[in-house]
């Protein structure tokens, strides 16, 4: 063990008796200076990663395979989910049934549930729709009812007056916006609370669908004082993933709230303003994290009908550890998509001259 002594004339070193001459102890100060001053960054720079070059772009356009659907008619703002054999696409402003079921295969069109209306097993104001597969059954949340409804396909398919279950009843003071469905005790969800005035604040949480308990995430970035993320996670690998609505910031934490990794894009300030977006949806598929991505103007002011929100024509490709790998341009302004593990695709919903497409995801990433 060095000790270094600080003397108006001379710096000496001392190892045991050994006497050093202040030319070696420069020398030993210059070599040991990084580890002194800067000790403390080899862990920072684990969980700080700031990614400047985000231009390996590919242009795969050409690869989108359109899916047509003429029947029945789908609104412009769709939502999409996977549940089985099943692709279910959430028709959010319907006048009539706001779910409709089509084959994952082949996209034919199978059945449409979820009436619009206050009567009973009637949806007053749908939000997230969750799914369990090991039960072939999927959970929309009614915000006018304020209550998570139950579906199981199995008897949706076979009883032409088939009722939904109430699975939830929905707490007014917090609920989750989403989440992703591990099983009856565990989901990690978005949470919001109500703070007036059409106002809210949102984190990240462990929520127990049978108590409704409801435990915050330890992590919360200390630069955003206004969090608006979209999110995902997976048991798979313990983790879930944080995209930044309004900043150039993606987090991954374990499903504890344990911070894993900051990762900073080439936008990246703590300046939070939603004039222009950044993470529009993530999804962990597989060992990668696919962020439909804009970096541009949230809304389109001088439109035709108004004010729009300007949908994204790209997805940042990382791996698990949120390295950068590519980014896929798909030529279309995408709306929402969700991964499809079982057949490696990419199912998406347009705002453009095409409404709905997918990709291989083999060939690409």
């Amino acid at each position: 063990m060095f000790k270094v002594l600080f003397h108006p004339d001379v710096v000496k070193c001392y190892t045991g008796c050994q006497l050093f001459d202040i030319m070696i102890i420069k020398r030993i100060f210059l070599l040991l200076a990084p580890f002194l001053l800067f000790g403390n960054c080899t862990n920072h720079s684990k969980t700080e990663i700031y990614q400047s070059d985000r231009e390996n772009v590919l242009d795969i356009k050409n690869q989108v395979h359109e899916i047509l659907i003429d029947t029945p008619f789908i609104g412009s703002i769709a939502r999409l989910f996977l549940l089985d054999d099943y692709l279910i696409i959430e028709d959010c402003r319907s006048d009539d049934q706001l779910i409709r079921l089509f084959d994952r295969q082949s996209f034919d069109y199978v059945k449409s549930t979820g009436t619009l209306g206050e009567g009973p097993g009637e949806i007053v104001n749908i939000g997230f729709i969750g799914t369990c597969p090991g039960s072939r059954e999927f959970y929309v949340s009614d915000h006018g009812k304020q209550k998570i409804f139950c579906y199981h396909v199995d008897s949706l398919l076979a009883d032409p007056l088939y009722f939904p279950s109430v699975k939830y009843e929905m707490n007014r003071v917090e609920f989750p916006s989403r989440y992703k469905y591990m099983n009856d005790t565990l989901s990690i969800g978005l949470i919001i609370r109500p703070t007036g005035n059409s106002g809210y604040q949102q984190s990240v949480a462990r929520w127990n669908m049978q108590t409704g308990g409801i435990t915050p995430m330890k992590y919360t970035h200390p630069q955003i004082s206004k969090k608006r993320v979209v999110m995902d996670a997976s048991l798979r690998y313990n983790r879930y993933v944080e995209g930044y609505e309004y900043n150039d910031l993606m987090t991954l934490c374990d499903l504890n709230g344990h911070l894993i990794s900051n990762i900073y894009g080439p936008a990246w300030n703590d300046k939070r303003t939603n004039k222009t977006s950044y993470y529009r949806k993530v999804a962990i598929y597989k060992d990668k994290i696919i962020a439909l991505f804009s970096g541009e103007n949230t809304f389109d002011e001088n439109g035709p009908s108004g004010i729009k929100v300007l949908c994204p024509t790209l997805f940042h490709i990382f791996d698990i550890h949120g390295n950068y790998l590519k980014t896929l341009d798909v030529g279309y302004h995408v709306s929402d998509f969700c991964c499809d593990e079982e057949n490696s695709r990419l199912i998406m919903n347009f705002d453009d001259e095409i409404q709905f497409g997918y990709f291989d995801l083999k060939s690409v990433i």
